[in-house]
């Protein structure tokens, strides 16, 4: 299978422990996230981390751009851990991070990690100084960091000097590459900077993101061929809607299938008031399709054609899907492994038995012509034929049968079901 391939492939990277949460070290590929509030506002924040908390964001990155933000760092966390919401907070530094960081020490404590831009942490003579006031800042509070270049803002001075450096090679390398060089080296001097000023190789993460796909692939595989560093890997700017969606995934099912990246962002751009937590949803959802990771049940569902111009087995599929969305939130405590389920919704006679016989529970819905009949298929043995107007309340109910039998700590089994007639 694809998914053991990577797993068995996985790179060897030291361990960084992020809170509660370890990246790296053979640790599982964990799902973060950022929030788009305004992190003054610690009602708003509180409440959009707690959303993609929820949704299944292990860690959770937070812009800290002002004194105001800084100062709501304390209060933000406090009110998470007062509902209940443990997940780390990462606070994104840019520019003016060594101030924030040393004059509110009250929010270097409350964060789990920073977030370091090597591009933007100041300019010539005051790069080297700022840079270390923030490690300095990391050591002291013993957090972790994430020096996060990012082509966009790339520290223009090592640019200058990685394109001198080209210019005099016998064989000059293309100007896309140029910037692929200078994205590895910017991430890896940093890194070595950092550890020179006392933080151990086991709090440092290293991303280098790229809004082009092949540039991602590119640079990741460059950089994760020179440093044992945990990897942290994103798109940046993928974009909106399908296209995000179809461009994080290009990129990152390539690294993660050649076993490179501790850490996961999906970056997708929201519609306007649109939801945040789809980028956990589709993070998560790579992930899980690769078999690298099991976050909820699977629903296997075919695309339908001429033989199913019937929309029941559609219906069917999606409120299967709905349910087990719903109910996850309690089933993940109160059954555990039942997010490696799969549930079959199939829609003719075609592969609706063997898609049916493959899942742990799967039902083959006749299509155009075939005979009114759906049988309902366990664990590859055909258990009970529905009929009737309430083929989908049976199903569900055989579904939830099948949790609690499998998944009960208790586990205590129900006999099959007879055909009804």
């Amino acid at each position: 299978m694809a998914g053991e391939d990577a797993q068995t492939m996985r790179r060897t990277s030291v361990g960084v422990r992020v809170g509660t949460v370890t990246i790296g070290g053979g640790a599982p590929i964990v799902v973060q996230s950022m929030t788009n509030t305004d992190t003054a506002d610690v009602k708003a924040t509180i409440a959009q981390v707690a959303a993609l908390a929820r949704a299944g964001s292990e860690l959770v990155r937070v812009t800290v751009n002002t004194a105001e933000a800084a100062q709501a760092i304390p209060y933000v966390r406090d009110g998470l851990d007062q509902i209940g919401i443990h997940v780390p907070l990462i606070g994104d530094f840019h520019y003016n991070g060594h101030k924030l960081l040393t004059e509110y020490p009250a929010c270097a404590e409350a964060l789990a990690k920073y977030r370091i831009n090597p591009g933007n942490v100041g300019s010539r003579s005051k790069r080297d100084s700022q840079f270390a006031m923030m490690i300095e800042v990391a050591c002291r509070n013993n957090k972790p960091v994430r020096i996060g270049v990012n082509w966009g803002s790339l520290d223009a001075a090592l640019l200058t000097r990685v394109m001198d450096e080209n210019a005099r090679a016998p064989h000059p390398l293309p100007a896309n590459q140029v910037i692929h060089r200078a994205m590895v080296l910017s991430a890896l001097e940093s890194a070595r900077q950092a550890e020179n000023l006392g933080l151990p190789g086991d709090h440092i993460v290293l991303s280098c993101k790229m809004s082009g796909v092949q540039d991602l692939v590119a640079v990741y595989r460059a950089l994760a061929a020179q440093c044992h560093y945990a990897l942290h890997l994103g798109l940046t700017e993928a974009g909106m809607g399908s296209k995000g969606i179809v461009a994080s995934t290009a990129a990152l099912a390539i690294l993660l299938q050649e076993g490179i990246g501790e850490t996961i962002r999906v970056s997708l751009t929201p519609e306007p008031g649109g939801d945040r937590t789809q980028e956990v949803v589709v993070a998560q959802q790579i992930l899980q399709t690769m078999g690298l990771r099991s976050f909820m049940p699977m629903v296997v569902a075919c695309p339908g054609c001429g033989r199913t111009t019937s929309t029941v087995f559609q219906e069917l599929a999606q409120k299967i899907q709905n349910y087990l969305v719903e109910q996850m939130s309690g089933w993940r405590k109160q059954y555990p492994g039942v997010e490696e389920m799969t549930v079959a919704v199939m829609g003719c006679v075609v592969n609706g038995p063997g898609e049916s016989k493959h899942a742990n529970v799967g039902i083959s819905l006749p299509g155009t012509g075939e005979h009114p009949s759906a049988p309902v298929y366990i664990d590859g043995q055909k258990d009970v034929t529905l009929r009737g107007e309430r083929i989908a309340e049976e199903f569900q109910e055989i579904v939830e049968r099948y949790v609690r039998d499998h998944y009960s700590t208790q586990n205590t089994p129900q006999p099959s079901r007879q055909d009804i007639r």
